[in-house]
């Protein structure tokens, strides 16, 4: 029991070493990627995503802008416009010719002097400053900058959300004579956005100087119209929107954990362009490795521990063997022959059958060793307990008492009985070919256990047989 308890120790104080240092080690390993991963995304990830969008938006957004600025200062249009607007299909031609050159979803003119919407298709209506739909107009007129982004329904296409790019034209003077432009879809705008998200794996949106949502892609949802009334990203709503000059490196929390921010102000679309990257989503893969090297830690030290378990065990058996047999004659050592003969001498008390007890001396071993060897006496002795074990029942015990000498428990066996063994065995080792030019004998003492005997006595009583035996000229039996 103290060796399994101390085993059991053993074994718990080596698997909380090798827990304690796999967890810390992974632990560490995760914190300092983590760390560095975020910091990797922030600094340059997020900042160099955000510059190939604007890049692609110079491509793709900003090209309507250039459109409608080429037609504002079209010189076609403003003759046509300042010699009074005669026959209208000129204009609708124009811009026929506009929209169906550069694919856009319309082009358009309105007249500040007549009042007249002119598009691809004809003359859409005129407006009227009592009109919601034409508020965008008079907007544009009291405008100081030359041209803005509005996204806004477009009649001549059955109300279709549009992004339109509205451009203020002057005359050769500089007096404001209307506005120009032409529109793209929202759903065009939708994909191009979601084909943004798709590629940097980031949500992608732009808002305008008051917070509103002006152009997003199909994941943002419908009801979020201003990031001023959105969870998280309500709290750096005034950074974000407060800083035109470089950009933002921002970040706010929600229900799912952190998300990074990088905006940055656009002059060309006067729009705010802002790209978002949940943590989660950046650390999803750390945390699969994370999950995995825990896995991988937990089987190295169930395989530590088994192999520490198969060790101990092997080592224990080891040293079990050492104690309890002769290392020459794989016989008990007298040390285990003790502890049997006590145990015998209880089941004694018990069952009240005999005991005897036979101890045998090789004659002029000492002879053998001088003459042939050391080598030549441990075979000897190494074939005695193999001849010992052949002739004796399982249920005897045989043991090496020390040098040449064997004692051999003999149980539910009387004096009688023991003498007969002892004289088969003396006998039949006399005949025994043990590869010797000399014959090997044994000497033999015999005595039955008492009750009265103990453990000193009886072995004296043993000894002073075998003494006698060899008195007697050897290869003798004595009792006593």
């Amino acid at each position: 029991m103290p060796v399994l308890l101390h085993k059991s120790r053993l074994l718990s104080l080596l698997a909380a070493i090798l827990i304690a240092g796999f967890l810390t080690t992974t632990i560490a390993s995760y914190l300092v990627s983590k760390n560095s991963l975020i910091r990797g995304v922030t600094e340059q990830s997020l900042p160099l995503t955000s510059d190939t969008i604007y890049s692609e938006i110079q491509r793709d957004l900003v090209r309507p802008i250039f459109i409608s600025s080429t037609m504002a200062h079209d010189t076609f249009l403003r003759e046509w416009v300042l010699r009074g607007e005669k026959d209208p299909r000129n204009i609708v031609r124009y811009l026929r010719e506009i929209k169906d050159k550069y694919s856009t979803v319309t082009a358009f003119f309105v007249s500040e002097h007549t009042g007249r919407y002119y598009y691809a298709g004809g003359i859409l209506k005129k407006i009227n400053p009592h009109e919601p739909r034409d508020t965008w107009y008079y907007r544009v007129r009291k405008m100081q900058e030359p041209y803005e982004t509005n996204v806004d329904v477009d009649m001549a296409n059955r109300d279709t959300l549009t992004v339109f790019i509205n451009y203020r034209v002057l005359d050769f003077k500089g007096n404001y004579i209307g506005a120009t432009g032409v529109g793209l879809t929202m759903n065009t705008i939708g994909r191009t956005i979601d084909n943004y998200q798709a590629r940097f794996k980031r949500r992608v949106y732009f808002v305008d100087g008051r917070g509103e949502i002006k152009l997003a892609g199909s994941s943002m949802p419908t009801s979020s119209r201003s990031i001023r009334a959105m969870s998280g990203i309500s709290g750096i709503a005034d950074k974000i929107l407060n800083n035109r000059q470089q950009a933002s490196r921002l970040h706010y929390a929600n229900d799912n954990g952190n998300v990074w921010v990088n905006s940055r102000y656009l002059p060309e679309l006067g729009l705010f362009l802002i790209v978002e990257q949940d943590e989660n989503q950046i650390l999803q893969p750390m945390v699969h490795i994370f999950w995995v090297n825990l896995a991988i830690s937990t089987l190295v030290t169930l395989l530590v521990l088994l192999l520490a378990f198969y060790a101990l065990n092997r080592y224990q058996k080891h040293l079990e063997a050492l104690a309890t047999f002769d290392q020459l004659t794989q016989l008990y050592n007298r040390q285990t022959f003790e502890v049997l003969f006590e145990r015998a001498q209880l089941e004694l008390g018990r069952s009240k059958q005999p005991l005897s007890v036979l101890l045998l001396d090789v004659d002029y071993f000492k002879r053998v060793n001088d003459t042939y060897g050391h080598l030549a006496g441990d075979r000897i002795l190494r074939n005695l307990a193999d001849k010992l074990r052949e002739l004796l029942r399982d249920s005897d015990v045989i043991a090496r008492w020390g040098g040449e000498e064997f004692v051999v428990l003999l149980r539910d066996c009387d004096l009688t009985q023991a003498l007969v063994v002892a004289n088969n065995l003396r006998k039949a080792i006399a005949e025994h070919d043990f590869s010797l030019p000399q014959q090997v004998t044994v000497s033999i003492g015999a005595s039955q256990y008492a009750e009265s005997d103990d453990l000193t006595s009886f072995f004296a009583r043993v000894d002073t047989a075998l003494y006698v035996a060899k008195q007697g000229g050897r290869d003798q039996i004595a009792a006593r």
